[in-house]
């Protein structure tokens, strides 16, 4: 696996074969971030990666500017290559590796992000319950996106919240704003 774009770019990292994690393809991630571009100023904004994996979306974030990416991991293993792969790319002021369940981190964090990405297992039935998670605890800045990673199987467009889906291939991203947030 590698680092498609940004400071990183070309960066590769390979988790070990026993991984059960599935990445992000590097299309998707391409395309997904060629769409962010349009929108986003990395270097301006606070990410929660939920549901790390390899790490891949927390890499890109750091690679494009972010300087403030959380990645929540529930996996031991998983986040320990997290956090080593973060170490090993020098990025340890940029990006910080937590063990934790999603869902929990997300009923018990106060901090807000300006994007928040979900990539869950497909199979995972609770993973429709996140759009109303976070918008519920308003864990997004005014003008906060959250993405959500997600098989064809997912249909979100009647979610009050939805924005838009975009797919490739067998992987579609579905956008979400909490537009009934007060800005403070």
């Amino acid at each position: 696996m590698r680092v498609v774009s940004g400071d990183l770019r070309g960066r590769r990292f390979s988790p070990p074969d026993s991984f059960s994690a599935r990445p992000t393809t590097d299309f998707a991630k391409e395309n997904l971030f060629n769409v962010l571009a349009n929108f986003i100023d990395f270097e301006s904004i606070k990410v929660l990666d939920i549901f790390s994996g390899t790490g891949s979306i927390t890499y890109e974030m750091v690679s494009r500017g972010c300087t403030d990416v959380t990645s929540v991991e529930m996996n031991f293993h998983h986040q320990k290559f997290i956090a080593k792969t973060i170490a090993e790319f020098g990025i340890k002021d940029k990006a910080r590796s937590i063990k934790a369940d999603a869902f929990k981190f997300l009923q018990a964090t106060t901090e807000t992000y300006d994007l928040i990405f979900a990539d869950p297992p497909f199979d995972l039935e609770r993973a429709s319950q996140l759009p109303d998670i976070i918008v519920e605890r308003h864990l997004l800045k005014p003008d906060g996106i959250f993405i959500l990673e997600h098989s064809g199987a997912g249909k979100y467009n009647a979610h009050p919240n939805f924005v838009q889906t975009r797919s490739y291939g067998k992987v579609n991203f579905t956008f979400f704003k909490d537009d009934k947030r007060i800005a403070n």
